[in-house]
């Protein structure tokens, strides 16, 4: 889990970067820096509402008080300066979490920031993409994961997870592991998988799921592949609900606006599922950079991080991490080959 008190601000993009943020909206960049009109005298977020002023009137600054300091003014429309405030906010609420033994309710951790409970409810989950409570129960699963690979019992595995009792650790597990804690520890003992392979476009896919939902696409791999990351699962051949399922994934890879509402089963921490929830906000067609991501959730200074989590992606098409591009608009990386990314971006722009 990284910690987001310890994080470093991002570096502030370039000036070209700042007006195509601002021409799009973009929420994800609000904090990175703002934007300063010379004929209204005002700074706003890139995300601001207002009409857009003409490129030339335009300059951009890494901070408000860097905004301050030249002689603008806060846009009351969007208010700049709430932004800073609001992601400190987020960043002390995380810390509470993770130093907290129990974990502490949504009235608390608002108390503690200085916002009312619903107001920081919507805030958190915008910053995060996740709720304060999905947040907690994410943070004592990956405990729970790592205590389980050092533990020699699992009633202590879960104890020192922060659990008060089994129970809900059994709960959680089932909910965000997709099975048990013994057989989390046991390579997936006694959890049935269902599997299947598709002919698509860009080569065979593999497409497997839980009963909870899927758990695996990925391009070129098969039973082999499937039984090394679950080595005690129980592989069975798909049933007609895996085959329904398949049959939209393919559909993603040559119709990215076709109806990808599926069920899921992916295990993360909850950094990772932040990110790969940030990801499935972007539109068919459209990019991201890592920072961009980074920021979208709340981390700005994540950047490497994010891209790592990109990397860790088990559902390729679906959670759609070819979407992400470096900085500097190159390609980047992709778990499924260079080539397949490049054709999934051109398609997508095509439609």
């Amino acid at each position: 889990m990284q910690h987001m008190t310890r994080l470093a601000p991002a570096a502030m993009p370039d000036a070209d970067a700042c007006w195509a943020a601002f021409l799009r909206r973009d929420r994800a960049m609000d904090g990175q820096f703002v934007g300063c009109v010379a004929t209204t005298g005002i700074y706003c977020k890139p995300s601001c509402a207002a009409r857009h002023p003409r490129r030339e009137n335009m300059s951009f600054l890494p901070d408000p008080a860097a905004a301050r300091a030249a002689g603008f003014r806060a846009c009351l429309r969007c208010r700049p300066d709430e932004v800073g405030r609001d992601r400190l906010a987020v960043r002390a609420a995380i810390a509470m979490i993770e130093a907290a033994e129990d974990a502490p309710r949504l009235e608390a951790i608002a108390a503690h920031v200085g916002y009312a409970p619903h107001h920081f409810h919507r805030l958190f989950k915008r910053e995060t993409g996740l709720t304060p409570a999905a947040w907690t129960r994410a943070l004592r699963t990956e405990r729970l994961k790592t205590a389980l690979g050092a533990e020699a019992r699992i009633t202590d595995a879960i104890y020192e997870a922060g659990y008060n009792a089994p129970s809900r650790a059994y709960a959680d597990a089932q909910r965000h592991l997709g099975m048990t804690p013994s057989a989390w520890k046991d390579g997936g003992r006694g959890v049935a998988i269902r599997w299947r392979t598709v002919d698509t476009s860009l080569g065979p896919m593999l497409i497997a799921a839980t009963p909870k939902g899927l758990c695996r696409i990925s391009f070129g791999e098969g039973e082999a592949a499937l039984r090394a990351r679950f080595p005690q699962a129980r592989l069975c051949p798909a049933d007609a609900d895996l085959d329904a399922m398949a049959a939209k994934v393919a559909a993603l890879v040559d119709d990215p606006c076709a109806d990808a509402t599926l069920p899921t089963d992916v295990r993360g921490t909850a950094f990772q599922q932040a990110v790969w929830a940030a990801l499935r906000t972007i539109p068919p067609g459209e990019t991201r950079s890592y920072g961009d991501i980074a920021a979208a959730i709340g981390r700005p200074g994540a950047v490497r991080a994010a891209g790592t989590a990109c990397g860790d992606n088990t559902l390729a098409v679906l959670i759609p991490c070819h979407r992400v591009l470096r900085s500097d608009g190159s390609l980047g990386g992709y778990a499924w080959g260079i080539e397949r990314k490049q054709a999934l971006l051109a398609r997508e722009k095509a439609k």
